[in-house]
């Protein structure tokens, strides 16, 4: 049996409700740690950020299939998304490494997630844009 991906901070504003307590960085990371475990894939924490409220990017490597950069993003409706961040097509491994080492450098506050699975399974909610 599967497992469903994790479900990633929750929120969403009506205009007239108040907005969903979103959950934590950190405990969201722990979630896709044990789903990755559970079914087998690599993943690891490369650099730990804000426990409470620190964006992730997951680079995907799907080994000679190239890599992908994630980066968590809202829909207009207010649902969680992943915007490939380094472009539609893979990248190698190295232009994925320059472009999180830039997004450190702006964002102290920055999860970095690897997962190596050459079937490029999505372990967080949401649709990749």
């Amino acid at each position: 049996m599967a497992s469903s991906p994790v479900r990633g901070p929750a929120s969403s504003f009506d205009g007239g409700a108040e907005p969903e307590p979103r959950l934590k960085t950190g405990l969201l990371v722990q979630a896709a740690l044990r789903l990755a475990n559970a079914q087998s894939i690599a993943m690891v924490v490369v650099r730990r950020g804000d426990a409470d409220a620190g964006t992730l990017l997951v680079k995907v490597n799907r080994r000679e299939f190239g890599v992908m950069v994630l980066t968590q993003v809202r829909t207009a409706q207010g649902e969680p998304a992943w915007l490939r961040a380094t472009g539609p097509a893979p990248i190698e491994e190295a232009a994925a490494d320059a472009y999180i080492t830039r997004q450190i450098a702006r964002d102290p506050d920055l999860w970095v997630i690897e997962i190596d699975d050459r079937e490029g399974r999505q372990l967080f909610e949401g649709p990749i844009l």
